[in-house]
């Protein structure tokens, strides 16, 4: 019997690397105990969220049983956060905003799924560079679209402006980019993001259907050592940010985050709409009403940042003590370090007999590499020190 699509079924047998090693994770621990084990595999935000969130939630009881305090709104979100985030991306990306230009939705994930659910066609194409967090295949995919991974060039990382330029054809709909990025922690200079820019803007002179650079932003809040992350909106017409509060707030699990369109983009009011009518007939219907209550009233907080940049700092020691190759993560909380040994997966094999976990690159379509997450408290990286030490004394 196929009780589900074969594209499905195929999805669930290479399902994610991330999801497998933290399940592996959940084993060891129940086996050695949590503290036998340095799980480095999952980008779950761990530090607690602002202090004023507390009073913020308080504030929202106090209403929620007032008409609608917790009732349907507006597929594109509660007008008065719309306005207030239209406000703060204005400052943030250097371009005027108003309420009308922005989408209130269930994540980045969900703004991500709504927008190729409104321009994608079966046989377009989204070009990525790789590594690149990999749900977004199945995102595009759902809608018959086809990701096009373009490899970035070690040891920054920085995307082939001219091998993505080569790889663009009519049926090209988007150009994603992640920065700071998942899993490598770099960000891409004002240099590249005005290239890629440039590229959009030339393609689109002669197209119909017009070439879009999506920039995914989750990670924005967190880049380190005065290392600024440049705004999209102004570079070119055809720009669309979208983002999320579930780690800049550690609200992971509200599913609050947004899209934002360019207010010049040809055509904008259509792909608002567009967006809005997907975000409810995809079956999110509105973005969670206490997530977005909670986004506006904490819209200029984050959580602690010094607490990622210690890790970040530690997590660099541990790996250099052990001969560890990698580039210093300038943004997110993630290290891309270079594996010993060509097969990435033999790597990580050997750092689990020293129950230690991480992600194979291949996962995020890069193999010769591993991620680690650095939202783990601080003893857990300490402890992992020597465990580093003694495999790659073993590929000596």
């Amino acid at each position: 019997m196929m009780t589900v699509t074969p594209a499905i079924a195929k999805s669930m047998a290479s399902s994610s690397w991330i999801r497998k090693m933290f399940e592996k994770g959940l084993e060891l621990k129940r086996e050695f105990g949590e503290d036998a084990v340095c799980d480095f595999s999952l980008g779950n935000p761990d530090v607690p969220p602002p202090s004023a969130t507390a009073a913020a939630l308080r504030e929202i009881a106090d209403n929620a049983v007032k008409p609608l305090g917790l009732g349907y709104c507006p597929n594109s979100g509660i007008p008065a956060v719309r306005e207030t985030l239209a406000r703060h991306l204005a400052k943030q990306q250097g371009v005027p905003l108003a309420g009308k230009d922005v989408v209130m939705t269930v994540g980045a994930a969900g703004a991500l799924v709504a927008f190729f659910r409104a321009v994608i066609e079966p046989g377009d194409e989204v070009i990525t560079p790789a590594p690149y967090f990999v749900e977004y295949g199945a995102y595009c995919g759902h809608f018959g679209g086809v990701l096009k991974p373009v490899r970035s060039i070690p040891p920054d990382f920085r995307p082939d402006i001219g091998a993505i330029a080569a790889e663009i054809t009519p049926r090209t709909r988007a150009i994603i980019v992640n920065s700071p990025n998942n899993p490598t922690g770099c960000i891409y200079s004002a240099e590249t993001m005005a290239s890629l820019a440039a590229l959009v803007e030339k393609v689109n002179v002669s197209r119909e259907r017009p070439l879009f650079l999506l920039c995914d932003e989750p990670y924005r809040a967190f880049a380190y050592d005065d290392v600024m992350v440049p705004p999209a909106l102004p570079l070119t017409r055809f720009a669309c940010v979208l983002g999320s509060f579930s780690k800049t707030l550690s609200l992971a699990g509200e599913r609050i985050g947004y899209f934002v369109v360019n207010p010049d983009m040809p055509d904008q009011a259509t792909l608002i709409a567009a967006v809005t009518l997907t975000n409810r007939t995809l079956g999110f219907v509105n973005a969670p009403v206490i997530g977005q209550r909670l986004a506006a009233a904490l819209i200029d907080e984050t959580v602690d940042l010094d607490i990622y940049d210690r890790r970040r700092k530690l997590m660099a020691k541990v790996l250099s003590d052990a001969g560890v190759e990698f580039g210093m993560p300038k943004g997110a909380f993630y290290f891309f370090a270079k594996s010993p040994v060509e097969d990435d997966a033999v790597f990580v094999d050997a750092l689990l007999k020293e129950r230690i976990l991480v992600v194979p690159g291949k996962g995020f379509g890069f193999a010769g590499y591993v991620r680690l997450s650095c939202s783990v408290d601080e003893r857990i990286i300490a402890r992992s020190a020597d465990g580093f030490k003694r495999v790659m004394e073993s590929f000596r």
